[in-house]
């Protein structure tokens, strides 16, 4: 014997409004940098600098308004549904857990360049980070690219220092 409770279709749980629209956050964090840039604009001080109606602050007021569209844009897009493109250029497994282990030692080769690059100097922390960050992603080179590091922190460190830009020498101070 069936009663109406039986027949009665089964009942829907609906999902929250912001299920699926990640986007939104994207949104919100363009919104917190347009706001940031705009405060910092108006803490500008225009002083002698200011020739003519344009002054120090126009550019970055600019770009606060221009993030503010976007972020409009952006919001109103993924709440009428639109969504981002699912990536199909890269060969990824999305179900694959992440690689913690990678981005640990990708930190601590920043970590080791930021604490190292005013006493050791840019040459041989820029070669640390270098050859730290060949290593976290995967290459055991144990000759090549120590060489290649070492190589590349010097050229950058010259490279600079032609531009006029002057990065810590630390022990080589004076010689290069």
């Amino acid at each position: 014997m069936s009663t109406a409770q039986d027949s009665a279709p089964p009942r829907e749980e609906h999902a929250p409004w912001w299920r699926g629209r990640a986007e939104l956050g994207v949104a919100g964090f363009l919104y917190l940098v347009a706001a940031l840039v705009l405060v910092d604009a108006a803490g500008l001080e225009t002083g002698g600098a200011q020739r003519g109606p344009v002054g120090p602050a126009a550019v970055p007021v600019a770009v606060g308004v221009l993030l503010i569209v976007v972020a409009t844009v952006l919001a109103i897009d993924v709440l009428r549904g639109g969504r981002g493109a699912a990536e199909d250029g890269e060969d990824v497994d999305p179900t694959a857990s992440s690689d913690w282990r990678t981005v640990a030692l990708l930190a601590g080769a920043f970590l080791v360049n930021a604490a190292l690059i005013d006493t050791a100097g840019w040459i041989i922390s820029g070669a640390l980070l270098f050859w730290g960050s060949a290593f976290a992603l995967g290459s055991r080179h144990w000759i090549r690219d120590p060489l290649i590091s070492v190589a590349l922190s010097t050229g950058s460190h010259l490279l600079f220092g032609a531009m006029g830009i002057w990065l810590p020498a630390g022990p080589f101070t004076g010689v290069i």
